[in-house]
């Protein structure tokens, strides 16, 4: 692999403990690589420990990950990009074989799964997070990747260019993975040791903020991605209720003549009228959505993959 340009991207807040590690292992596992650390306004002494480590320090002053990785992305220049957390959690050893099957391959992106048994390290609770949102992902968009909220990933240059992210923190897991399966983009994933933290490193997730965050996210790709299936949806919704509510008022005007619960005829008639709004709200989207996604497609294709032929040995 010492035809590709590598660049290892590690965005970092407060990770004084585990940076010097991570960059340590990093330039011992992909030698050629060049290693990236931009922090995030940390109030320890993160930069002096990785530039101590000899990694190339950069600075992002806008808080969040999204917005760290939306810098890495519109800076660095490489062929393949490895992205991985600071916080020394993941294998390093995985990083050759991962940019190996991804090079080899013509991928454009390889998914680092976390395997691990050790509960300090992904909690019962992370993990049942995890899977539901995978799940939820993967039933809407694709069956092609089992850990969405890795925070390992290889990268080719052209998903890194074509890449619009809109996040701003966590969320940015979620979103790659959606932009890689709306565009049916060859990806791969690779199983990969995940670990604790080192003694005295502290985690920056909150467990039920970002994961409301990440749903959030989800459903908002949704309406963006799949306006047919959210806008229907919404309109079959309404369509029932108003359907519900407006039953009695029918059958009372067929056995009398008159409408006595006028509150729920004019609350039943809103309900239909607002089902047929969100059907034409989803049949305009889904026009607008197909004209980004073709502005998107051709920007994938305008940036060229570097693919290299390795024999087994190389890998």
């Amino acid at each position: 692999m010492s035809d590709l340009k590598i660049a290892v991207l590690i965005p970092c807040y407060n990770e004084e403990v585990a940076i010097t590690q991570v960059v340590s292992e990093f330039k011992a596992s992909l030698p050629q690589a060049e290693i990236y650390v931009y922090d995030n306004n940390s109030s320890d002494n993160t930069v002096e420990a990785a530039q101590r480590a000899g990694a190339t320090v950069r600075s992002e002053t806008m808080q969040g990950k999204g917005h760290v990785v939306r810098r890495m992305f519109s800076d660095i220049e490489a062929d393949y990009y490895v992205l991985v957390d600071g916080d020394a959690t993941y294998e390093a050893a995985a990083a050759p074989r991962m940019v190996a099957k991804a090079s080899s391959e013509g991928l454009d992106m390889v998914n680092g799964v976390r395997v691990t048994d050790r509960t300090a390290a992904y909690r019962p609770g992370h993990v049942l997070g995890n899977k539901m949102l995978t799940g939820l992902v993967m039933s809407i968009f694709g069956r092609r990747t089992t850990d969405l909220l890795s925070g390992y990933r290889v990268f080719s240059r052209r998903f890194v260019k074509s890449f619009p992210v809109m996040s701003s923190g966590f969320e940015i897991e979620t979103e790659f993975s959606v932009h890689a399966l709306e565009l049916d983009m060859p990806i791969s994933e690779e199983p990969t040791v995940y670990v604790e933290r080192p003694v005295g490193s502290t985690s920056k997730l909150n467990t039920y903020q970002d994961g409301f965050r990440i749903l959030f996210t989800i459903l908002t790709l949704v309406q963006r991605e799949k306006p047919i299936l959210f806008f229907f949806s919404s309109g079959l919704l309404f369509f029932l209720i108003g359907l519900l509510v407006g039953a009695p008022v029918v059958i009372d005007y067929a056995q009398t003549g008159l409408v006595p619960r006028l509150p729920s005829a004019v609350l039943a008639t809103g309900l239909v009228l607002l089902s047929a709004l969100c059907v034409l709200c989803g049949i305009v989207m889904n026009g607008i959505k197909h004209g980004r996604q073709e502005m998107k497609r051709l920007a994938y294709l305008s940036y060229a993959i570097k693919i290299v032929t390795l024999h087994s040995t190389e890998i």
